[in-house]
């Protein structure tokens, strides 16, 4: 379902660069490869699990209506087709 607010474009650019440029580096960690990170692109506030729907129903939880991006720490997709993912370079 789209965003009332934001187009997908948005929330991703949005998104990548809250993570590239304030996020990454507290999260990027061996013991984090691979978990999901859930980032509200309009407050900066993010949840970190093991689950999108419930990194994203956390950040619901606090703020209705949040436009959410989600990244897959240390991967370049948070899933693959054909059950292969490409790691990002730390």
């Amino acid at each position: 379902m789209p965003h009332p607010r934001f187009g997908s474009d948005e929330i991703a650019r949005r998104g990548g660069r809250l993570y590239q440029q304030l996020i990454q580096s507290g999260v990027a960690t061996e013991a984090n490869l691979g978990r999901i990170l859930s980032i509200d692109i309009e407050t900066g506030e993010y949840e970190l699990g093991d689950d999108p729907l419930v990194t994203s129903r956390r950040l619901q939880a606090r703020h209705a209506g949040a436009a959410i991006w989600t990244e897959r720490v240390g991967y370049d997709a948070v899933y693959a087709l054909s059950g292969t993912s490409t790691r990002t370079p730390s």
